[in-house]
């Protein structure tokens, strides 16, 4: 028997934070490792790797899961704990004197905290939490160097405790669902962006910017979708944009795309960022996409155009080549993404924990 490792999730919701941890599940080497999947409610369109059994507490708030979440990993007994969510890692942190065994905790941060706590509901008691829980993580996963470096510098974290992991890329599987690419329909410059529809992703700004004549597909599911088309029709551009569930097409419609828009006020990692350079789009990203600025120094020159809202993005937009493609473009991701090389590091931080 391996090691047991409990992943803890809120849903099975198709959001990249959600997908991350499923990808590092799946990469986990059975009978090497014995993974589990507690999730607080099932419902959601992403399913659990094969093999890992999945453990519903029918109680989508934390508040009501915390009790039988707790009762299961006392039940359970885990050599080691993954998670993935700033609120539902310290409940996990302040649980641990209650759990058995002393399992090692692995916290993974999917937003850049300077940019994401002071949007949080509690922002104050969020980030009391972060100073005086994180230190005390077996290990915190860090998306890039900029979140590495404000744990260090501004919520005390040592840097002995984290561990830099960026989100993995399932190159192979995302450009052989992208053989076949889609543009938005229309002449003109076709765009493509995705994400929950909430103010942090901003597709306000991009529908705002949007240059005359060109198109805009946002796929998507979340509480903005009526303002967002209600914003679409009060610019003239109601014509011009179109906003559709999360689909498994996502990777032809990236790879139909002149530019993949990310105009995000806040973030951790963009998935949407990765996956469009792994099917060739670029990407046109405002400076506050998190670690976007990381990225664009590693990716080719061109891949990645960063811009502020407004009329600097605005100008990015109407300067995208239009090329449409019968076949995806080559790669631009760097290599570093790649499911394998993550996977193999996330590997490697749990062997040194458990081993």
């Amino acid at each position: 028997m391996g090691h047991r490792v409990v992943f803890v999730l809120p849903s099975l919701a198709g959001g990249g934070a959600e997908r991350v941890l499923l990808l590092l599940m799946a990469a986990l080497p059975q009978p090497a490792y014995e993974p589990h999947l507690v999730v607080f409610d099932s419902a959601g369109p992403l399913n659990a790797p094969a093999g890992v059994e999945v453990h519903g507490l029918a109680e989508p708030r934390l508040r009501r899961a915390a009790r039988p979440l707790l009762s299961i990993l006392r039940r359970f007994q885990p050599a080691a704990i993954v998670s993935t969510l700033g609120y539902v890692n310290l409940a996990l942190l302040a649980m641990r004197p209650l759990l058995a065994g002393r399992p090692r905790l692995v916290v993974r941060e999917a937003n850049t905290p300077s940019l994401s706590l002071p949007q949080a509901r509690f922002a104050g008691a969020m980030r009391l939490g972060y100073r005086r829980l994180y230190p005390t993580a077996d290990a915190v996963l860090c998306q890039s160097r900029l979140t590495f470096g404000e744990f260090e510098r501004d919520l005390g974290v040592p840097a002995s405790r984290m561990r830099l992991l960026p989100n993995p890329v399932d190159s192979d599987d995302l450009r052989a669902r992208a053989a076949h690419p889609e543009r938005p329909a229309g002449e003109g410059r076709g765009f493509v962006a995705a994400g929950r529809l909430t103010r942090q992703k901003g597709f306000d700004r991009a529908i705002e910017a949007l240059p005359a004549g060109s198109r805009l597909m946002i796929f998507g599911d979340g509480p903005d979708r009526a303002a967002l088309n209600a914003l679409a029709a009060a610019e003239g551009r109601a014509e011009q944009v179109r906003i559709a569930p999360f689909t498994r097409d996502l990777p032809a419609a990236l790879a139909g795309a002149d530019a993949c828009l990310l105009p995000s006020r806040w973030e951790g990692q963009s998935n949407v960022a990765l996956e469009s350079l792994a099917c060739g789009t670029p990407v046109v990203a405002t400076p506050e996409a998190g670690a976007i600025a990381e990225l664009a120094a590693e990716a080719p020159a061109g891949a990645v155009t960063i811009a502020p809202a407004g009329a600097a993005y605005a100008a990015a937009l109407r300067a995208v080549r239009i090329d449409p493609v019968s076949a995806p473009r080559p790669s631009l991701l760097p290599d570093r993404y790649r499911l394998p090389a993550v996977a193999a590091t996330f590997q490697a931080v749990l062997a040194e924990l458990l081993d």
